[in-house]
């Protein structure tokens, strides 16, 4: 089975999505902590998550010129919530058009492979990218400590 499977000009199409962008200082448990609580505000809406966590990682110039990373985690819902508080945001659709597409199949430490394969891509091809990246973490094999995940890179227009 191949570790990197790469595929250009693809969509990436979600509905019903919550918004909550990630305090990039918090350690790991924070960050799972934010999720379950995402997760806990699905339910209580009514709703439920449908499908895996995506995590939208983008980087950014501050006003002292330092490069910033934003993350937000993005999970798909069964049904639209209305009158959504903050910190959170709404989204009937999120369609990213015109992305390359990794997917990747191995050890969790190895995936930034899957970000230098489409990077790589674009260099080869000169392509531009955004910069942003939608990481969907499909599955998780903790027994043989695996996981795959499918990597989203928008092109810049042409």
């Amino acid at each position: 089975m191949e570790k990197l499977q790469l595929k250009a000009n693809k969509i990436l199409k979600l509905t019903n999505v919550l918004c909550g962008k990630c305090n990039m200082d918090a350690d790991d448990s924070s960050l799972d902590v934010q999720l379950e609580q995402m997760q806990s505000y699905i339910r209580v809406k009514g709703a439920a998550q449908i499908g895996p966590l995506i995590q939208y990682i983008e980087p950014k110039v501050n006003e002292q010129g330092e490069l910033e990373v934003e993350m937000s985690f993005l999970l798909q819902c069964s049904q639209p919530i209305y009158n959504v508080e903050t910190p959170y945001k709404m989204q009937p659709v999120l369609r990213v058009p015109n992305c390359i597409y990794c997917r990747y199949t191995g050890p969790e430490e190895a995936l930034k492979y899957a970000y230098d394969k489409i990077n790589l891509y674009a260099f080869e091809n000169d392509i531009r990218l955004k910069g942003g990246s939608n990481t969907i973490f499909v599955d998780q094999n903790e027994e043989e400590g695996t996981m795959t995940a499918d990597v989203f890179m928008e092109k810049e227009h042409e």
